[in-house]
């Protein structure tokens, strides 16, 4: 078996009878613990149940909300032999035709002849009934009596483990092959980074189990060394934010992981809050997936402080999923680190000087630490040559970690190049060995000879009282063009009054030139909800821009 699936074996065996741990679901309603060994148990029932439906090779795609019927069922695939999907899940806001056709293009893309199906979406079995997609029930598999599997099937370590699909904004959908050695690599890597114990340790998550984060971060880890978890689903937390805080209290959870978003919710929850939270537990909170605002994230740890989180809690990240997930961790126990440079040379030189905070046309951007163990992160220009520290370039990553390639709806895709480097798509510099992310490559707005970076411009609109936070994208109109332009698209629950509107055009108008020196073309202010994401919650940019009236 591959040394990921030993892994996943050996953390059954040590964790049955008394002080065993586990994964804990149904919170905050009905909470159970099972212990790893009876996940393990289930898994190799489940796997039992599927019969000749689970092989060698096979692709499996998953469409389930419970993290107490998912965590056994990845694992009864991989114990089979087959490789998991995670389909992204409807919302009561999808287009269900649309999210069907998407659906269907991506398991004719993996290969796919089998969906496990739990609840709450049992209502779509007829539309993959009606496409000759066979599927079984979730529910009734994890329940059966079946002869289980009398252990792990061979596998090899390059044969695929998972197939993360990616949160593009094209029409065609992409899986990231991660496999089975990908997975142990970046683990370890994590286990080592973070100082992972799992006697000690205890972790909460809210995140969604069909995005890298919560499906590897915060199940496939803590399943794989013996780490007890807290899941519940995002709908939960969406419900009411502040589970979060009372689940890490409740648990004296150690360790915890979202989205920048996540962490700037929470925090204007706590500072307002009456319940007694008691986060002094905390060591290792995890903030990655989305570009970070060291202000938020300040926020987060400000908030925090009258109930015992300490401010050194914080690790900024940089993940992907061709990575795995990881691809590098601040320093722990230090707090947030942010560098400081010149936007003058930032935009018109690509180097990043640093500058005293007070000046007033800084930059701050969260230090994302150095490569996790078994990874190289380096700056090239756009000849592919390597750039010195604190030279804007494109970054690339290259190590065990790094998938060997996309499936697409065209046919497999490598993604490496001849030395092993894969081009991120991001441009950054680092800063003393640290990553430093300003933003995606093709998103960068090139006005008058600047490069100005969407999270700058968006975090000046955000700023605006009755803007919705994390709720404004900058998109690039006229992109590459001699006369290229940008417009703001933002949330506020003042969209529909013309009088509120304008105020608020004027206001975020003013905000952005202070920021950045330069007007936006067009403000665009819709209702709450609005914004094209995608289902991990990132803004979909090309959408956006398309909901700019043509002028």
């Amino acid at each position: 078996m591959s040394r990921f699936v030993e892994t996943l074996v050996a953390s059954a065996r040590r964790n049955s009878g008394e002080g065993a741990r586990g994964l804990i679901t149904g919170e905050p309603a009905e909470p159970l613990f099972r212990s790893w060994a009876q996940v393990h148990d289930n898994a190799l029932r489940m796997a039992g149940g599927l019969g000749e439906q689970l092989r060698p090779g096979a692709a499996v795609a998953i469409l389930a909300a419970d993290p107490g019927l998912i965590g056994p069922a990845v694992q009864a695939v991989w114990l089979g032999g087959g490789s998991v999907t995670m389909l992204h899940q409807p919302t009561p806001r999808t287009d269900l035709a649309h999210w069907a056709e998407d659906t269907l293009k991506v398991l004719k893309m993996i290969g796919a002849r089998l969906v496990l199906l739990g609840p709450p979406f049992e209502q779509l079995a007829g539309v993959l009934e009606d496409n000759g997609i066979a599927y079984r029930d979730l529910a009734g598999l994890a329940a059966t009596e079946a002869e289980p599997l009398p252990g792990p099937v061979e596998v090899g370590e390059d044969d695929t483990a998972l197939l993360q699909l990616t949160s593009g904004s094209t029409a065609d959908p992409k899986a990231v092959r991660i496999t089975h050695r990908n997975l142990n690599a970046n683990l370890r890597a994590m286990v080592t980074a973070a100082e992972l114990d799992p006697e000690r340790d205890v972790a909460v998550s809210w995140l969604p189990l069909f995005h890298d984060m919560g499906m590897v971060g915060c199940l496939t880890v803590p399943m794989a060394i013996g780490m007890t978890t807290v899941k519940i689903t995002p709908s939960d937390f969406l419900a009411g934010p502040l589970v979060w805080p009372q689940l890490i209290s409740k648990y004296r959870a150690t360790v915890t992981a979202a989205p920048n978003f996540a962490y700037a919710v929470v925090g204007r929850r706590m500072a307002r809050a009456d319940e007694d939270f008691d986060l002094s537990s905390l060591r290792f909170t995890l903030n990655g997936a989305e570009p970070i605002d060291p202000a938020a994230a300040q926020a987060f740890t400000d908030a925090g402080a009258r109930f015992g989180l300490t401010p050194d809690c914080m690790v900024c990240a940089f993940g992907m999923a061709e990575a795995t997930l990881a691809v590098s961790f601040a320093p722990l126990r230090r707090g947030l680190g942010a560098d400081v440079v010149d936007a003058e040379g930032l935009e018109k030189r690509h180097v990043a000087e640093p500058v005293d905070a007070e000046e007033p046309r800084a930059r701050r951007f969260a230090l994302l630490g150095h490569p996790l163990p078994g990874l190289e992160v380096d700056v090239v220009d756009d000849e592919g040559e390597e750039l010195a520290d604190r030279q804007v370039g494109r970054l690339r990553i290259r190590g065990e970690a790094v998938t060997p390639g996309y499936l697409t709806v065209d046919g497999p895709q490598e993604v490496q190049d001849a030395d092993g480097w894969l081009d991120t798509g991001d441009e950054g510099y680092l800063a003393e060995g640290q990553v430093v992310i300003c933003g995606r490559r093709k998103d960068v707005i090139i006005m008058g000879g600047r490069n100005i970076y969407p999270v700058d411009i968006e975090r000046a609109a955000c700023e605006v009282p009755g803007v919705r936070p994390g709720n404004a994208a900058a998109v690039r109109l006229e992109a590459g063009s001699r006369r290229e332009r940008f417009a703001v698209v933002l949330e506020s629950k003042q969209a529909g009054s013309e009088d509120a509107e304008k105020a608020l055009r004027k206001e975020v108008v003013s905000r952005i030139v202070d920021a950045v020196g330069v007007r936006p073309a067009e403000v665009v202010v819709l209702p709450p909800g609005t914004l094209p994401k995608t289902p991990s919650g990132k803004l979909r940019r090309a959408a956006t821009a398309d909901l700019v009236p043509h002028r």
